[in-house]
């Protein structure tokens, strides 16, 4: 389906950029740009991969022109730029707005403009039910996805993916409890209950791939991912790497949940079960006020929230086998140190 055709990934020097040139360098695909503000990163994935077909270009989400001179010829974009961190964002919620709201509305505007033939938008499961700023940053940033997917229509089909923690992603717990275990202190969980999706960046790069070839413009795409308590987590990761650090509980800090939620019981009551993955349609009333106040959906009132508290909850033997999958995991038995 790449055959002959560029793709274009912002923020592409991440965890999810470098997951995508492994696996679609090699294929047929024609190219591959990567788009993003950091010339150190582009440098050091340039000289990993070492493929004429990955094209570089230094750029800011935040400015529309750059993003239509890297947007020219693109027939596929798959959008990953965002700041990520709850904190940063929650000290600097303006900031996310930026990148997080207004750069989307840059990408899909040059995209329009470039008539790119489908977009892809990463969201977060912190995006439902949003209680910081990041996730309330990537709400906004779906709404915008979906109202703009009326105006691409069939000619810029425009989709999202919602998922939720990407294990061994760029500043996730994984490597963080792997540094720690390294260096001799305790594991710093904040809540031994608190439950979190398990999806790694292969299942996320799938994802991604499956809203490309099923999605239709305002579709979004969630897959069915097991969950594990922070406790599971750390002592199935003490168990894969033969430590016996201890755990030590700092509390919930601030902005963060429980429990994550990856669709409402309104997405819920209307999604497509289809398989592996749920395809929630989009909304396409109009403005019809008594499609909002003098009608309702009786089924909603009977459906769940679907949450990582009531998804399948994986043992600490089946965490040490997904463990087990994840190459800082495996870098970590090897006897490597792990900095990032």
């Amino acid at each position: 389906m790449f055959k002959g055709k560029t793709l274009l990934i912002t923020g592409g020097t991440g965890t999810f950029g470098n997951a995508v040139l492994r696996r679609y360098l090699q294929s047929d695909i024609a190219e591959i740009r990567i788009f993003s503000r950091d010339e150190k990163k582009q440098d050091d994935m340039r000289r990993r991969w070492a493929d004429t077909r990955v094209k570089f270009h230094i750029g800011d989400v935040r400015n529309e022109q750059s993003l239509k001179d890297a947007m020219t010829g693109v027939d596929f974009v798959f959008h990953a730029a965002a700041l990520k961190q709850v904190p940063s964002c929650e000290f600097f919620p303006i900031e996310a707005i930026r990148t997080n709201e207004l750069g989307a509305e840059n990408v899909l505007n040059a995209a329009l403009s470039a008539h790119v033939k489908k977009v892809i938008v990463l969201s977060t499961d912190k995006a439902v039910y949003p209680i910081n700023a990041m996730g309330i940053s990537k709400a906004m940033m779906e709404k915008l996805a979906i109202a703009k997917s009326r105006v691409g229509g069939k000619a810029t089909v425009i989709c999202c993916t919602r998922y939720g923690n990407v294990m061994a992603s760029r500043g996730s717990v994984v490597p963080h409890f792997i540094r720690q275990i390294q260096t001799g202190q305790p594991l710093s969980i904040t809540d031994p209950n608190m439950t979190r999706f398990m999806m790694s960046i292969e299942g996320a790069v799938d994802l991604v791939i499956w809203a490309f070839e099923h999605g239709n413009p305002g579709d979004t795409f969630v897959q069915k991912a097991p969950a594990a308590t922070i406790n599971t987590l750390a002592v199935a990761l003490n168990q894969v790497l033969k430590s016996e650090s201890p755990i030590k509980i700092i509390g919930t800090r601030h902005g963060e949940k429980q429990h994550e939620t990856l669709l409402t019981r309104e997405e819920v009551s209307v999604a497509e079960d289809m398989g592996n993955y749920y395809r929630v349609a989009a909304d396409n009333r109009d403005l019809n006020y008594g499609a909002y106040f003098d009608t309702g959906r009786g089924e909603v009132s009977v459906r769940d929230d679907y949450t990582s508290s009531n998804t399948k909850r994986l043992s600490v033997d089946e965490m040490a086998q997904v463990l087990l999958t994840l190459e800082v995991v495996q870098r970590a038995l090897g006897g490597e140190k792990i900095t990032e």
